[in-house]
């Protein structure tokens, strides 16, 4: 059985998922995406990665989403640029991750690796070239559709 769907249909109503939103950020012309490469310290390290992180039990997914880029990027989106893209749910041999996707389109600020991380804008040809958590495959094969 895969341990990446796109779906829910399979899910067990007893296993625990970690809730991550993350964000496809698209460039002013669109034509590029930014993404940030995981500590070498944390899980999937050097990894890069769609930024992002965890719902926390009290926040909306879009109200996590503009938190996790503040904290993460320095930057501002409003719910006018943001829209929903896709939810992954992937199993790890040690955690199960439910994806929730957004596309942000336009944002306030200059984005920086905020937490000390590296962070650079990828053309859709060079994602290819790239090495990323298992659990962006189908966000991937979305984008490069």
């Amino acid at each position: 059985m895969p341990n990446t769907e796109a779906s829910s249909d399979s899910l067990s109503a007893d296993e625990q998922w970690l809730h991550v939103v993350a964000a496809v950020i698209l460039s002013e012309d669109e034509r590029q995406i930014l993404l940030a490469r995981r500590p070498q310290n944390k899980h999937q390290g050097g990894k890069w990665e769609f930024p992002g992180g965890k719902v926390e039990s009290c926040e909306s997914v879009t109200i996590a989403l503009q938190r996790e880029l503040d904290e993460e990027l320095g930057i501002n989106a409003t719910l006018e640029q943001m829209s929903q893209y896709i939810e992954v749910h992937h199993r790890y041999p040690d955690i199960n991750i439910f994806l929730d996707v957004w596309v942000v389109k336009g944002f306030a600020g200059t984005p920086y690796g905020k937490e000390g991380q590296e962070i650079r804008w990828f053309s859709k040809q060079e994602l290819l070239e790239l090495e990323f958590p298992a659990a962006n495959a189908p966000i991937l094969n979305k984008l490069l559709a």
